[in-house]
């Protein structure tokens, strides 16, 4: 009976013991992260059965479990994937914000500037200095694109390191996920299934949790204990002991980004956008594609915007020395860029007709060994052409040179290089085109009280240039201008409505209606007499005219010029709405990702974090149990003791 006793006593000492060895690890580890509480599951001894029934012989130790929630476990990996995408995505477009929205480094003042100083050269079109500083302000806004631009690549730069660096820590955390899987596959295949290696279950509950801040990923446990690992679009990423590995491959498309690809039995399986979801990594490539590709394109456009549109107005002037306006501005070409998986020897031309018709969309051109396929990347629309070239969109397409093989795919940006290569190409202050090329004048001898505007011409005035002055004479008896050149044309707009007339045939006159011949346009207002005149000729001598240099400058508010239908001054405050937007909504998001994260944390350390004045308890109690086990065996020792001492006596 003594020696039944002092085993009972023995085994509460051990389960005692085990008790405070549990809480003692429990303690100590309160701060280490990702380790789970853990417990001892305690129960009886097989009892012993005798003439007065079942008695008991004591009590053992089962196993020592985990306090886990695979739910909570699995709903904090997923509210930190969310949260890591969101804070990284959050991060970026807050440094594009603080670029676009600086007043003083931002677009807007160059702009400003330069405007300005269109406006002065109108109000005193032959001051030179008043023309440097336009000259100037020209050279600072094109470089302000420049130094734009050269921050976006910057930015694109930083973005694909970020996606390299994230790629590297995946891999190692795949790998380490595959060897914890075969070390806890063999430790569960030696202990059982109620023996679970805990501390082992913790480090790779917290490599997943390592694992979904760089992206999302989801674990299927399998029967031998290990966790397979799928990537948000199904993908493996580990299954059971062997780990696949991710790569940061050239786009094939645009070598400029980083693609991310699955290297699988040898083969590179490239991801298509959004893939990925989840995770820093998801995080960068939404940043890349959804704000940093949209904004480099709008500053791209209206960069081209202003070389187009500028040179068209500043080649319908006249500058001081009586030419016919030049080049302001160089005018950057659309970037072109064939797949790195073309076979065939075609180089794909693409030049800008019209920047106004511009949609702000990419295409990518297909080859299919017939016909050409034109998609646009905005809304998907294609179109398919027999042949080349080809204008879309404002947009002139044509094969340089070479033959293009079936299969080959070209990608163009009519706008995503345009704010890195505008520059300023008039060096001549005396080549600023202020002043219009033609000029009207009524005689002198008139008896009416008839005026004639000043005059304008349009781009048809450039190929059929006013060779002679053209007189036009008032008839009173019919009511009619002659005298319009015997070549060309007249056209009389009133209220909206044109009707056109022969060339050489009398017009008739309606008072503050336009007439235009030759890309010349006038207006005739009040009341002609018979035989009053009125000439239109070139502007010989017209140092002290800003007509053109007023046109210029009306192109900072006019509407229409890029695509939406904008202003160029209207344009740049989109692209600063548009980032402004996008960063305002990404703070909000990730803000209630950081608190989605922190409920779901909580909610898990409800359940498996160590609470010290819990475990406090616990040491107390198996201390007790302890000595009280301690004290069973003592009375075990001396009811034997007084066995012997009636044996011996």
């Amino acid at each position: 009976m003594g020696n039944s006793i002092f085993n009972i006593g023995l085994s509460g000492l051990y389960a005692a013991q085990a008790g405070l060895a549990t809480t003692s690890h429990n303690v100590s580890n309160v701060n280490t992260p990702g380790y789970t509480r853990q417990t001892i599951l305690q129960g009886t001894a097989t009892p012993q059965f005798t003439g007065a029934g079942y008695i008991g012989t004591g009590a053992t130790v089962d196993s020592v479990r985990r306090i886990y929630d695979e739910f909570l476990t699995t709903h904090v990996r997923t509210a930190q994937a969310g949260s890591s995408q969101l804070s990284t995505y959050a991060t970026h477009v807050a440094t594009l914000d603080m670029m676009f929205g600086d007043p003083t480094a931002g677009l807007a003042p160059a702009l400003a500037d330069f405007f300005a100083g269109v406006n002065a050269v109108a109000n005193n079109p032959a001051d030179i200095p008043s023309r440097q500083v336009m000259l100037t302000s020209a050279q600072t806004l094109a470089g302000r694109f420049n130094d734009l631009a050269a921050q976006l690549d910057a930015l694109r730069i930083g973005v694909n390191q970020e996606i390299g660096g994230a790629i590297s820590e995946i891999n190692t955390a795949a790998t380490e996920l595959a060897n914890l899987n075969q070390r806890i596959a063999l430790a569960s295949a030696t202990g059982g299934a109620t023996r679970p290696p805990n501390d082992l279950l913790d480090q790779r509950d917290a490599l997943l949790a390592q694992l979904n801040e760089q992206v999302g990923a989801t674990a299927v446990a399998q029967a031998d204990g290990s966790l397979n690992v799928y990537l948000g679009n199904g993908q493996p990423l580990v299954v059971g002991r062997q780990a696949f590995q991710l790569a940061a491959v050239p786009g094939n498309d645009d070598p400029k980004n980083v693609d991310v690809a699955l290297v699988s039995n040898g083969t590179t399986i490239v991801f298509r956008p959004g893939d990925l979801t989840g995770g820093a990594l998801a995080g960068a490539l939404q940043y890349r594609a959804g704000v940093l590709d949209p904004a480099q394109d709008k500053l791209g456009a209206i960069a081209l915007t202003i070389a187009q549109t500028v040179n068209a107005q500043h080649a319908l002037g006249q500058d001081l020395n009586g030419q016919l306006g030049g080049k302001l501005f160089s005018v950057p070409a659309p970037t072109v860029q064939g797949a790195l998986a073309n076979t065939g020897t075609a180089t794909l031309a693409a030049s800008v007709a019209d920047a106004t018709a511009l949609t702000g969309s990419n295409y990518t051109l297909q080859y299919d060994g017939v016909n050409y396929t034109l998609t646009r990347l905005s809304d998907n629309a294609t179109q398919t052409f027999a042949s080349l070239p080809q204008t879309v969109d404002g947009l002139t397409l044509g094969v340089g040179s070479g033959t293009p093989a079936a299969g080959d795919r070209y990608t163009i940006q009519p706008t995503r290089n345009a704010a890195r290569d505008i520059g300023v190409s008039l060096t001549d202050v005396r080549a600023i085109a202020a002043g219009a090329p033609v000029r009207t004048t009524a005689t002198l001898a008139n008896a009416g009280t008839a005026v004639i505007s000043p005059g304008s011409v349009d781009a048809t005035f450039l190929g059929t240039p006013l060779a002679a002055p053209v007189t036009i004479t008032y008839n009173v008896a019919t009511g009619t201008f002659s005298g319009f050149p015997l070549t060309q044309p007249v056209v009389v707009t009133n209220g909206g409505t044109s009707t056109t007339y022969p060339a050489g045939a009398p017009v008739p006159y309606t008072a503050g209606a336009t007439m235009t011949f030759g890309g010349i346009s006038f207006a005739v207002s009040g009341a002609p007499a018979n035989g009053d005149t009125f000439t239109i000729a070139r502007n010989a001598g017209g140092t002290g005219d800003g007509r053109n240099a007023l046109l210029l400058g009306n192109l900072a508010t006019q509407g229409g010029l890029v695509s939406g239908g904008a202003s160029l001054v209207d344009a740049y405050g989109q692209l600063t709405s548009f980032v402004g937007t996008a960063a305002h909504q990404a703070k909000i998001e990730a803000d209630a990702g950081d608190a989605m994260l922190t409920q779901a944390q909580n909610a898990q350390q409800s359940v498996s974090g160590v609470n010290l004045d819990e475990e406090a308890a616990n040491l107390q109690r198996y201390q007790q149990a302890y000595q009280a086990a301690g004290k069973v065996m003592a009375i075990a020792d001396s009811l034997f003791q007084t066995i012997l001492g009636i044996a011996n006596g």
